[in-house]
C-alpha cells in the first residue's frame, strides 16, 4: 500500500474523526505511554456503532484486539515495543471502552463483522492479528471467515474452545452476576461468619470476581450471558482443522488450567500452529510480559515476511 493520508483511504472519509493531539478522555495509562508514542487516536462509523482506536507507525500491519476485561489501550506496552517497525492499530471493540455502547445482541459473530467493515473502511486488505482472550476468539473467528485477508495470528491465551468442566463454570459466573443478584447476596451474607473461622478468602475471591464480571456487561454476554447453545455454535472446535493461517500461540505457564488447556487445544488443532508456553507468566501477557511479548510477535512477523513478501502489508 503506497504512503497517503488517511482520508484518501476511506471509502466515506465524513465517518471518520482523527485526533493527534490528547484528547481529554484518554485514560492514564494511555497518557504515561504517550510521553514516547505519537499515538494517532480516532473514530469511525460502522453500521452497528462508532468504533474508536489508537494508531501508530508505519510496516506491516499489525491489529491488535484486547482481552474480555480490558479495552485497546491494554496493547500500549507491547506497542510501544513495536511502533518502530509497525502499523499498529489497537481498536476499542463494540460494546468496549471509548467504542459505542448500542444496546444490541452481542455475538462473537458481531464483533468479527464489525472487524471486517472497520479494515475494509481502512483499506486493509491483509493484516496481521494479534489477540488476547476474547480478542483471540475474535481474531481467529474472523480468520476462519476470512483466511485470505489475515496474514498471520498471534493469539495470547485464547477464548474459543470448550475445555472439560466448562459448562459448570459458565453456570457459576451466571448466577455470580444474576440479574437478582442472589449469589452476591448469599456471599456478602456468609462473609462475616465466614471471618470468624478463617474461611473467608474463597468468598473475597469471588466476590471481586463479580466485580470484575459487572465492570464489562458486553463481555460477559459474549462469554456466558447467551443462551448456551448460541455460544456452541461460535467455538471453533470444528474449524480450527482447516484453518491453514499460521499462529502463534503464547500462553502462561501460571494462569488457570483453563486457560492452558484451551491454548493446548488450539495448538493441537491448528495445521500451522506454534504454542510457546511463557515461564513465570499468568493471563496479563500483554502487561507484565510486554517486551517478550512483543519479541515475539517480531520474530513471527519477521519469518512470514522472509517467507511471503508482501507490497499490500505496508502502512501509511
Amino acid at each position: 500500500m503506497s504512503h497517503q493520508k488517511m482520508g484518501n483511504r476511506l471509502a466515506n472519509p465524513q465517518s471518520l474523526r482523527v485526533n493527534p493531539f490528547y484528547p481529554s478522555d484518554l485514560k492514564e495509562k494511555d497518557l504515561a505511554i504517550r510521553m514516547n508514542l505519537p499515538l494517532r487516536n480516532s473514530r469511525i462509523k460502522l453500521q452497528s456503532g462508532q468504533l474508536f482506536w489508537r494508531e501508530v507507525g508505519q510496516g506491516p500491519v499489525l491489529v491488535f484486539l484486547h482481552g474480555s476485561w480490558n479495552d485497546g489501550s491494554q496493547w500500549l506496552p507491547v506497542i510501544q515495543q513495536l511502533s518502530q517497525n509497525y502499523h499498529c492499530l489497537a481498536p476499542d471493540l463494540l460494546g468496549f471502552g471509548d467504542s459505542l455502547k448500542p444496546k444490541l445482541h452481542y455475538s462473537i459473530q458481531l464483533e468479527v463483522e464489525c472487524l471486517a467493515e472497520y479494515l475494509e473502511l481502512l483499506h486493509l486488505p491483509q493484516v496481521y492479528l494479534i489477540g488476547h482472550s476474547l480478542g483471540g476468539w475474535i481474531a481467529a473467528s474472523y480468520a476462519s471467515k476470512y483466511p485470505e485477508k489475515v496474514r498471520g495470528l498471534v493469539l495470547l491465551a485464547p477464548e474459543g474452545v470448550q475445555v472439560e468442566g466448562q459448562r459448570g463454570r459458565w453456570r457459576g459466573s451466571r448466577w455470580l452476576v444474576g440479574r437478582s443478584s442472589i449469589g452476591y447476596s448469599i456471599l456478602r451474607s456468609l462473609l462475616p461468619l465466614a471471618r470468624l473461622f478463617g474461611r473467608h478468602k474463597g468468598i473475597e475471591q469471588a466476590l471481586q470476581q463479580r466485580q470484575l464480571l459487572n465492570s464489562s456487561p458486553t463481555a460477559c454476554q459474549l462469554l456466558f450471558q447467551r443462551r448456551r447453545a448460541e455460544i456452541q455454535a461460535e467455538l471453533l472446535q470444528e474449524q480450527l482443522d482447516w484453518l491453514k493461517v499460521p499462529t502463534l500461540i503464547l500462553q502462561g505457564s501460571r494462569d488457570t488450567t483453563d486457560a492452558i488447556a484451551r491454548s493446548q487445544t488450539y495448538g493441537d488443532k491448528l495445521p500451522q500452529a506454534y504454542l510457546e508456553m511463557i515461564e513465570h507468566a499468568g493471563h496479563d501477557l500483554p502487561e507484565a510480559f510486554s517486551e517478550l511479548v512483543a519479541q515475539y510477535i517480531n520474530d513471527f512477523v519477521v519469518t512470514q515476511e522472509e517467507s511471503f513478501p508482501s507490497d499490500n502489508l505496508v502502512g501509511y
